[in-house]
């Protein structure tokens, strides 16, 4: 039969544009559809999803391609598809909809709403007929249409009952003692409890990164010296490393792992992941010197440059879970493979070190072929002693290997990829890349950050230099939102303290000021998740909870806290310390929810860390010094370079009053406003890196 497209054919997002050959009557979210709705008095039916998600895929093959579901869909509602990544106002009232009246959420969401936007039911994945448990979506099409139409009365109950509820989500008590490091202390004990000693990871399956929780970890070992805070964090990174949920042929990380041991990933792969995933390896790097924690975070950012970059500079969104309808293929093997494509003893090292064989360990549900997902179970040294070679030639031999059987990869049918550039993705990203350059010593990745900042100032701003939301195939839209204002003013504030940009300076400012002018509760402190002048939709969330990414009211904290210590300007301090203060309650009550907030707490009340070291930039003494800098674990530390011959205007709050010694680079460490003596040697500074120095609190 041939179709004509929907509505959905004139969007950017690949995954609206993936449904506008349904024979749903799709609309985009807009007044078009409200205002039929209401028109009408017919019932919104809303779904929600992103276009790496699979079972967002699942779903429109069973149903809204099905044309007597979609004939249901567009006789009795108004259809409406949200990308969650372009509108995540949209997904988080509506998710939080989806929690309450089932205690559990997901994508695709499913949401049905009267004309004004307010839900009175909700779910995720419905099947096309009964069956896992679920009902079928056309017996929930049927219910629902009749509730609306024959029992509105006790629907406007259902509805004020989710309104309150939404409410009560977005006030919050605030904590009227002084905050404490006991509060971070109990917060690591607890996270301790949940951690899976046998395989890393918190709790059983499914397993997800989690970073900011095990970044706390790595935070509490340093606090405390403490073995199995050390042990919690390296056995979670470690079975991250080695495991499926890590593509051990191109680098970069999936989704999460359905199982428990890390092996079976949902395999899409997310640039926030990965953007995240890159600084917690880098900081067990630092703290461990552990070179698989290196050579992990120079692979995801290797990854992340040969995968996800636009030509301009900006990072892609997402790859898929699916290709051509199948989940993970692309990363899959078959043994025979393997021994079709190496010689026959190199075959027999490589199915060893990555556990391939006949039998295989995945299969799609309903195939009965099974293939490999690639993982390590061995160590060098362990297949060392197998095969009777040194360490070091069998790193050499699986670098061969893993080159032939990735040139094999590339040369299959890819997943799908989101070329959307979301401003605070590419925030992570842009962060990732200054702390790989600087841990790693790798000036391209450096380049590679400032490029993507460039990428988001040429396209993510409006004509009066407000930022946007997401960009694809050059058309920018979308009012941004906090987690966009904040986490691209710490990307700025990366850079200015790696490069000694005033660019960058100013242009944190500028994105902190809009926060404090368009975000801020000004009556309670905290940040709503939308701007002022941002649509009027049924609720106006304030987040606290980090998800998937950090929550935007923790990471607009830091970022106000770092730009007041630059400035010396206490303005944009307080309103910080007062959102530290507003979540006070909740930092004690359910500390594992605001793991990155309380990083933020441990920060402030250790006090900050700032080196200075004054000499000209290019002189082989400066850059002794810097190296120094970079070999310690220190999330707190600030590292600024003064030319003494320099002649830029501004000059950071810390900096102020800081000299070299005649010709010879020398530099201080400053901690709580109080500084060391300066020092020439780097030796000595290591020595004073070292040291604790005094805490707050």
């Amino acid at each position: 039969m041939d179709r004509k497209p929907n509505r959905l054919v004139d969007e950017q997002s690949p995954y609206l544009r993936q449904h506008a050959w349904n024979p749903v009557d799709w609309y985009p979210w807009g007044n078009e559809a409200l205002e039929r709705a209401r028109r009408e008095n017919r019932p919104i039916l809303l779904s929600i999803g992103y276009s790496a998600c699979h079972w967002c895929h699942v779903m429109e093959r069973e149903s809204f391609e099905d044309e007597s579901i979609a004939r249901s869909m567009n006789d009795g509602f108004v259809n409406i598809k949200v990308d969650r990544e372009e509108r995540p106002d949209l997904d988080a009232i509506y998710m939080n909809v989806v929690q309450m009246l089932t205690g559990s959420g997901g994508w695709p969401l499913t949401a049905f709403l009267d004309p004004d936007g307010k839900p009175f039911y909700a779910g995720t994945y419905f099947p096309p007929e009964d069956r896992y448990g679920r009902p079928g979506f056309p017996r929930v099409l049927a219910a629902v249409l009749d509730a609306y139409h024959q029992k509105r009365p006790e629907l406007g109950q259902t509805t004020a009952k989710l309104l309150e509820g939404l409410g009560k989500l977005s006030r919050f008590q605030e904590n009227g003692s002084a905050l404490r490091r006991e509060t971070f202390a109990a917060a690591a004990e607890n996270l301790l409890s949940h951690h899976d000693g046998e395989n890393g990871g918190l709790g059983t399956a499914p397993k997800f990164p989690n970073v900011p929780a095990f970044t706390l970890l790595l935070r509490a070992y340093r606090e405390t010296n403490r073995s199995d805070f050390l042990a919690a964090f390296e056995k979670t990174l470690d079975g991250m490393a080695h495991g499926g949920v890590y593509d051990q042929l191109a680098g970069g990380f999936h989704r999460y792992s359905v199982d428990e041991h890390w092996l079976v990933p949902h395999f899409e792969k997310m640039l926030y992941d990965n953007a995240q995933l890159v600084p917690l390896y880098l900081d067990g790097y630092l703290a461990t010197g552990k070179p698989l924690y290196r050579e992990i975070a120079a692979d995801t950012l290797d990854y992340l440059r040969n995968e996800m970059t636009h030509p301009e500079g900006g990072f892609y969104a997402t790859q898929d879970a699916d290709t051509e309808g199948e989940e993970g293929q692309t990363y899959l093997w078959r043994l025979e493979e393997i021994r079709e494509l190496l010689d026959d003893s190199l075959a027999e090292l490589v199915v060893r070190y990555y556990q391939v064989d006949e039998v295989g360990n995945f299969a799609e549900p309903g195939q009965s072929e099974r293939k490999s997902i690639l993982h390590v179970k061995l160590s060098l040294e362990e297949m060392g002693r197998l095969f009777d070679k040194e360490p070091q030639e069998i790193r050499e031999l699986l670098e061969q290997a893993k080159r032939i059987l990735l040139d094999a990869r590339n040369k299959r049918p890819q997943p799908g990829r989101d070329e959307k550039v979301l401003t605070s993705w590419n925030a992570l990203a842009i962060r990732a890349f200054v702390q790989g350059s600087l841990a790693l010593g790798v000036p391209d990745y450096l380049k590679a950050a400032e490029r993507a900042a460039s990428f988001l100032e040429n396209h993510l701003r409006d004509e009066s230099g407000r930022l946007l939301r997401t960009c694809k195939d050059g058309v920018a839209k979308y009012e941004a939102y906090l987690d966009d204002y904040a986490f691209y003013a710490a990307a700025m504030l990366d850079l200015f303290e790696a490069t000694g940009k005033p660019d960058y300076l100013q242009s944190a400012r500028q994105l902190c000021d809009t926060l404090l002018a368009d975000f801020l509760d000004p009556s309670t402190g905290g940040f709503f998740f939308t701007a002022s002048g941002h649509e009027q939709l049924i609720d106006r969330p304030k987040i606290a909870f980090d998800s998937s990414i950090p929550a935007g009211n923790a990471v607009a904290t830091e970022s106000l806290l770092r730009l007041g210590r630059l400035l010396g300007d206490e303005s944009y301090s307080n309103p910080a310390r007062q959102t530290l203060a507003l979540f006070g309650t909740l930092l004690e009550q359910q500390p594992l929810g605001l793991a990155y907030l309380l990083g933020v707490l441990d920060d402030e009340l250790r006090g900050p860390t700032d080196v200075v070291i004054v000499g000209p930039p290019d002189h082989p003494d400066t850059t002794n010094l810097l190296a120094v800098t970079r070999e310690v674990y220190a999330p707190e530390q600030s590292v600024f370079v003064v030319d003494p011959n320099g002649t830029d205007a501004f000059v950071p709050a810390p900096v102020r009053g800081k000299t070299a010694a005649g010709d010879r680079p020398r530099a201080y460490v400053c901690r709580n406003f109080s500084c060391s003596a300066p020092v020439e040697e780097p030796e000595k500074l290591a020595a004073l890196l070292r040291e604790p120095g005094p805490q707050q609190g």
